[in-house]
């Protein structure tokens, strides 16, 4: 497995509680309060490809889908 952030754990452990998949407004409040710059870390995690969404960066409406459970 890829060297991954501790806010990049974060939200894939988020997804995982979740069954894989969760609306982006859904997961910036999840992470609100842990840290800033979410869709900055989600790019990184789609470059990774260890998750799945419409775009180069996630909109509001984007549902985010993680594709690597391990």
């Amino acid at each position: 497995m890829v060297d991954l952030s501790v806010e990049e754990k974060f939200i894939i452990e988020k997804l995982k509680e979740n069954g894989g998949d969760l609306n982006y407004k859904e997961l910036q409040t999840l992470c609100q309060e842990e840290f800033e710059g979410v869709r900055l870390i989600l790019k990184k995690l789609k470059e990774k490809q260890i998750v799945s969404y419409e775009g180069v960066i996630p909109g509001y409406s984007a549902e985010i889908k993680l594709k690597e459970v391990s």
